[in-house]
């Protein structure tokens, strides 16, 4: 509901219309459109717009808008479009065929996603928020965010950097440690599932997203290396080594994740995120390039057979490239057969990979995945962090 109108019985377009062009609409959730309710009956609400257009909203595209009750739990279900709407309430609609319409709601819920090229850096696309009018507050950069599970690659590749391989054994079982100065604090992590499997290979552990297996292997190789790797990454800067930190309980932004994963994929090459590219003045001479790479030739007036210029790739490494393609193919088992299964169709025409990453009470959910030449990462979250509800987690 965004609005309620105070119509008369028998007011006609002359009324409504005008009144329905006073409410504020945000223009950025173009294709929806305002719509005022005229009349809720059982199987149909008939509905009008600014311009003096009708049409309606079959029983159908509104079974969904059952009461809130909690997180949890929704109120019965739907019989009749009055349990929804009544005369005069503003509503957002979108078109599903000429005169009729389907029933949509702003969310309260936000998030962001980024897509980029992990060999140049290159942001291909961003969104930073559900709706710029409502807020610009760009979350894919600004949010700082618990990543969950979402940060375990980097500890897996801190464990295969130390000797591990993907074959490698550790124990999904109960695990306690003490979490504090006192003597009564003790840090006791669980599993998605609660349950536990066992000696488990490396990689099961991250198909399966394993907090025990996880928590358990930073213990082993110690938190120095995966702090590292977090600073490497250009993850985070300022995480405490405890423990925790393993299972993505520090903060950071979609941004620097999906980076981080990007240098995965080119093979453990650093890069920055690229929002300009190029700046040329009105001669078209070059002022500024975010490619400061030498290119020796590349100025050639003309070409007189001469073999095209080699560029030079001197970037830093993050990590080595045999590391980087164990996490890569261990990460391409999470889409097969672990938590993201649901992420891509089956008829895929290239390789694809990724890790999803669920925070504490569900108050976050996250997906990154990558092909070869594109990563894009993805957050669901309140703006003041709450719980999602029960399930919601990155896989889902």
């Amino acid at each position: 509901l965004v609005a309620e109108i105070s119509l008369p019985e028998g007011a006609g377009d002359d009324v409504w219309a005008p009144a329905l062009a006073d409410v504020p609409a945000y223009r950025d959730l173009s294709p929806w459109r305002l719509a005022v309710v005229l009349e809720a009956k059982d199987e149909r609400a008939d509905i009008g717009f600014a311009d003096a257009e009708t049409g309606y909203i079959p029983l159908d595209e509104m079974l969904w808008a059952r009461p809130y009750i909690s997180a949890n739990k929704v109120g019965d279900e739907v019989d009749a479009t009055s349990d929804v709407l009544r005369r005069g309430d503003v509503v957002y609609v979108e078109r599903i065929e000429e005169g009729v319409y389907a029933l949509r709601q702003e969310p309260n819920v936000n998030g962001g996603i980024i897509a980029l090229d992990p060999h140049t850096g290159r942001v291909m696309a961003m969104e930073g928020g559900y709706s710029f009018q409502r807020s610009e507050f760009n979350r894919a950069v600004q949010a700082a965010r618990q990543p969950g599970s979402a940060f375990k690659p980097f500890v897996y590749a801190a464990a295969l950097d130390a000797g591990y391989t993907p074959s490698s054994i550790v124990l999904d079982g109960p695990f306690v440690a003490p979490g504090g100065r006192a003597d009564d604090l003790w840090y006791k992590p669980t599993n998605y599932t609660s349950s536990f499997d066992g000696d488990s290979t490396l990689r099961h552990g991250i198909e399966q997203s394993k907090n025990m297996m996880t928590v358990r292997l930073a213990q082993e190789i110690g938190m120095a290396p995966i702090i590292r790797n977090a600073r490497n990454f250009n993850i985070a800067d300022d995480w405490d080594p405890v423990l925790a930190i393993s299972l993505g309980a520090g903060e950071t932004t979609l941004l620097k994740l999906t980076t981080a994963y990007a240098m995965l994929v080119n093979g453990g090459a650093r890069i920055e995120p690229i929002l300009i590219d190029q700046v040329q003045d009105r001669y078209g001479r070059s002022i500024f390039k975010s490619d400061q790479r030498a290119c020796l030739g590349c100025d050639a007036a003309a070409w007189n057979g001469q073999p095209e210029p080699t560029l030079i790739d001197d970037r830093e490494r993050v990590i080595s490239p045999q590391t980087a393609y164990q996490i890569v193919s261990m990460m391409q088992g999470v889409v097969e057969r672990g938590t993201a299964r649901t992420a891509v169709g089956k008829k895929v025409l290239q390789p694809v990979a990724g890790k999803t990453g669920t925070t504490n009470d569900y108050k976050d959910a996250w997906f990154v995945g990558f092909s070869p030449d594109l990563v894009a990462g993805v957050y669901v979250g309140f703006d003041t962090p709450a719980t999602l509800g029960r399930g919601e987690a990155g896989g889902a």
